[in-house]
Parts: C-alpha cells; structure tokens; sequence
C-alpha cells in the first residue's frame, strides 16, 4: 500500500462467491477479492487459470454460473459506464485519427461536441499523445497504441479500469516504459484499477496489493500486499524488498 497507507477508503469493486463452469468444466471457483476506491490491484496467475474469463466477468461481458460482481454494493448486470476495458491488442479503429479514437464513446454521451472536444484533449495531453491527434494508428508503434487505448478507457470517466494483459504484446523495453508511464498515470488520475497479468514483476511494481490465482479450476490461493514506496522507477525492481515480495508471489504461485 502507498506510503502506509490503512485500508479506510470503501471497497469500489468486490466479487463474491463466484464460480464460472463451461458446460462440466469449471473454471473459477469461489473467488472472492475486493478492490477499494483509488486503488490500484493486480490478479497474477499463468496463462488458463481464467484471469480473462473472470475479468470479463467482471466487465459484464459474461455472466458468472453463481456469485456476484458488486460496484458500490450494487450487483453487476451487465456492462456499463462505470467499467472501462483495456485488452492486450490495442482494439483501435484503423480508419479513425487518434483523436477519434479515444472520442468514439464520447459520442453516445450526453455531452455537447465541445465538451466532447475539450475531454478528447485533455484525456491526450494526460497520456502525451496530443501532438498525434490527427494521426492514425498505422503511424503509431505498439506503445503509442496502447496510450491511445488506455485514453480512450479514460476519456469515458470510468469509476474501475479493468486492463487485461495490456502489455503482454510490447517488446521488453517498451513494457518497461508502459509500465512507468502506467504507474504516473494512476498517480496523476488516481482513478480504481484492477490489472491481470503473468508477469510477477510487472504486478509488484504497479499494485499495492495482488491477488495470486491457482490454475483449474481457477481460485484465488494468496491476497499479498505490496508494501512498496508510491514512487517507484528501475531500482526499485533491484531492492530487497521488491525482490522479498517477488519471492513470496513466485512461492505461491507454484504451491501445489
């Protein structure tokens, strides 16, 4: 947790007694995880332990087999507003600028084309694209693209950003400044987020807490806190205590 900080901000998100089968299959079982408000939080777990499935769970996108998604106490029905979604391909529309891109929710919003206009821009020069307005995502490398994603979640004013793998498709040193950029973006919008992803160092280095998920059927086997100082940059993956904590996640990750 950031600087110490007690959990006494209210849970945002919370998930409660869910399991997930596909026909005599099941997927997730009893999963129950909370995410507070303001918070960032990763789920880590290998590759078919039902991250994505219970993230798109979480999106509205699927419906659990029993359990409950829960935002502000109220249950998830559906998808809304109050959730934006980040995926590992960046989802952009070739035939849209950048600008039109991270705008295309905006206009099945309530807002006027200049307020529209002023979002678009601000939600740009937050994520440092705003030279790049008219560009399209032909001209962008993969990291540009995933700025350009990440705004557009952003732009919708979403009270949880659910992100799946978002830099699972980048090269290493691209991911490595993706996840700087990520970590300031939250510090500077302080908006809820909710992260999956298989890289132990990647989740350390973002979260203030990790849920580590066991593989078929998928269950939540550790909640580890992160302890770590707010600001965080390379030498802090090189301390001690980050390299404790990827210990202790790898430990559980590969308990039987």
């Amino acid at each position: 947790m950031r600087d110490g900080q007690e959990r006494t901000t209210p849970t945002k998100l919370e998930v409660k007694g869910l399991f997930k089968a596909f026909q005599a299959m099941m997927v997730l079982q009893n999963i129950n995880l909370q995410v507070h408000e303001n918070e960032f939080a990763c789920i880590v777990g290998a590759s078919g332990c039902g991250k994505s499935t219970l993230l798109n769970i979480i999106a509205g996108l699927a419906s659990p087999t029993s359990g409950q998604v829960l935002m502000d106490g109220e249950a998830v029905k559906g998808p809304g507003p109050d959730r934006g979604m980040v995926f590992q391909s960046y989802s952009l529309f070739p035939w849209l600028t950048v600008a039109d891109n991270v705008g295309f929710g905006l206009q099945f919003s309530h807002l006027s084309k200049s307020e529209q206009k002023y979002r678009i821009d601000d939600y740009l020069e937050v994520v440092g694209l705003k030279e790049f307005a008219k560009a399209y995502p032909k001209e962008l490398s993969g990291g540009m693209k995933q700025r350009v994603a990440i705004a557009r979640a952003l732009a919708n004013q979403p009270e949880v950003l659910l992100m799946d793998e978002p830099f699972g498709a980048l090269d290493a040193q691209t991911k490595e400044q993706m996840q700087q950029f990520l970590l300031n973006l939250w510090q500077k919008t302080q908006t809820t987020i909710l992260m999956i992803t298989h890289d132990v160092e990647e989740a350390i280095f973002l979260a203030q807490r990790i849920y580590v998920m066991s593989a078929r059927p998928g269950r939540i086997r550790e909640e580890i806190p992160i302890d770590l100082a707010a600001r965080r940059d390379v030498e802090t993956k090189l301390s001690p205590d980050f390299i404790g904590l990827k210990r202790k996640v790898i430990h559980s990750l590969s308990a039987s």
